[in-house]
């Protein structure tokens, strides 16, 4: 098989510097026009990133910022090597440390939003502000298949958070701004414009792609940096770029600000992300497609299949529909739908704009549930801390299985592997990951796990 030309990187973005045209320039705040300058804009922004600092110890390549798709002679530019600059090894257990960005979104009470990647593994993190102060950080939550994680500094003082704007307003031509800490240097600011809007990578990794194109001139470090627009607002989170050589090559993707406001609203509300769910399997439109089913549009997420007695269903979608707006934003691809809908809470209600037999249809279609997404155990007990879990219903055994134990994790240390089917707490059953949350919701100070493991059924005792 041929292997792929080009790097997704895990990497924050920088982007190239523009030139204003006149016709351009109506679109600019007059204090940026009468000055000539970002300046006075960065004054204000440049308070609300700082740069992290993290710590941990995890085997070697096994950090799960690295999507199993990658290659393996292009890991290198995801920043596991960058570890090693600070004193790692690669022996099977080693020491990590590594550096990234992370933008203040409320100042009274510390929350940071970066990248999952920046914080994986990570035992200490620590915050750095522009202005030179250092804070110890933790973190509340994260989402693995977004790449967002919400970190809090803890007692923070005279903290300066950035404004969000509304990342669906956003067209390509825009300028934009990134600030970051590439390559460990300190804060650095370049500029670009927006390339193009929902963006996905490719990546058959299951990730939830709905980027912001940038031409950034990206490096290591940016990660988890703010793109903002003129107005000094966030508009995304820099995150990866595409590189045939590891260098920049002006190719590079940023998370929308609402799709990550929409996760940490629910890391906050709920503890955890709980992802809606339409109820369909497509694919992209394409020409062909396009032909047979009768329709006009050249782009959209073409609807192979509804789901029985889910929401689609339920709003009177039918196969062969093509979904071409959401919430009055056009959809260019499936991939851009998916995310956007997965990053939606349950129950929210959204108006989709379809076409069927040359016709365009709008509904309104309630979020259900996705008990089967995977859900990583910071959210759900801090104890199983480094566990993956996963609905479970296999030869009329029902419950939750671990699918993957990080090494040091507090479930690994707990005893917990990978394969590890629970099918009981406290002695009530478990059949899914909602009636996980729901036991532990009582807050109880010990719980006893009901193990399958192979042929054994045992209880593991956790002290909460």
């Amino acid at each position: 098989m041929k292997k792929r030309n080009f790097v997704l990187t895990g990497i924050a973005l920088g982007l190239s510097v523009f030139a204003t045209s006149l016709s351009a320039q109506a679109a600019i705040p007059n204090e940026i026009v009468e000055q000539g300058s970002l300046a006075p804009m960065l004054e204000k922004a440049q308070a609300a990133v700082v740069t992290l600092s993290v710590e941990g110890k995890a085997k070697a390549n096994s950090r799960s910022v690295l999507p199993d798709d990658i290659p393996e002679e292009f890991k290198f530019f995801f920043g596991d090597q960058f570890g090693e600059q600070f004193g790692g090894n690669r022996g099977s257990s080693r020491n990590f440390r590594g550096l990234g960005s992370g933008v203040i979104i409320n100042a009274d009470k510390g929350y940071v939003l970066t990248n999952n990647h920046v914080v994986d593994g990570a035992d200490k993190i620590t915050a750095k502000l522009q202005d030179g102060r250092e804070f110890k950080a933790k973190l509340v939550g994260k989402d693995e298949q977004s790449d967002i994680a919400l970190v809090q500094i803890e007692k923070p003082t005279n903290l300066t958070a950035i404004k969000m704007a509304d990342s669906d307003k956003l067209r390509v031509g825009d300028f934009t701004v990134a600030i970051g800490n590439p390559f460990g240097l300190g804060q650095t600011v370049t500029s670009g414009i927006v390339s193009a809007l929902g963006r996905s990578t490719g990546s058959d990794s299951g990730a939830y792609e709905n980027y912001i194109q940038t031409d950034a001139a990206v490096n290591r470090g940016n990660s988890g940096g703010a793109l903002l627009n003129l107005r000094g607002e966030l508009i995304g989170i820099n995150t990866a770029i595409i590189s045939p050589s590891g260098g920049n090559a002006g190719i590079a993707f940023a998370i929308p600000s609402n799709q990550a406001n929409n996760l940490v609203q629910q890391i906050l509300e709920f503890g955890e992300v709980r992802r809606g769910l339409l109820g369909i399997k497509g694919g992209e439109l394409n020409a062909d497609l396009a032909k047979v089913f009768n329709v006009s549009a050249q782009q959209g997420a073409f609807v192979s299949e509804v789901i029985p007695n889910s929401a689609a269903e339920k709003a009177g979608l039918k196969a062969g529909d093509v979904i071409t707006a959401m919430n009055g934003q056009k959809i260019s691809s499936f991939a851009e739908m998916r995310a956007k809908i997965a990053t939606s809470g349950v129950g929210k209600e959204i108006e989709l704009t379809y076409l069927r037999d040359g016709k365009t249809e709008n509904v309104k279609v309630t979020l259900q549930a996705d008990d089967g997404t995977p859900t990583t155990s910071k959210t759900e007990l801090p104890a199983l801390d480094g566990a993956t879990l996963n609905n479970y219903d296999v030869k009329g055994v029902k419950g939750v299985e671990i699918s993957k134990v990080q090494p040091n994790s507090m479930a690994a240390q707990r005893g917990l592997k990978s394969g590890d089917i629970i099918i009981g707490i406290n002695r009530q059953p478990i059949e899914s990951t909602q009636d996980l949350r729901k036991a532990l919701d009582e807050k109880p100070s010990a719980i006893a796990l009901n193990i399958l493991r192979g042929q054994n059924n045992f209880y593991l005792l956790v002290q909460l």
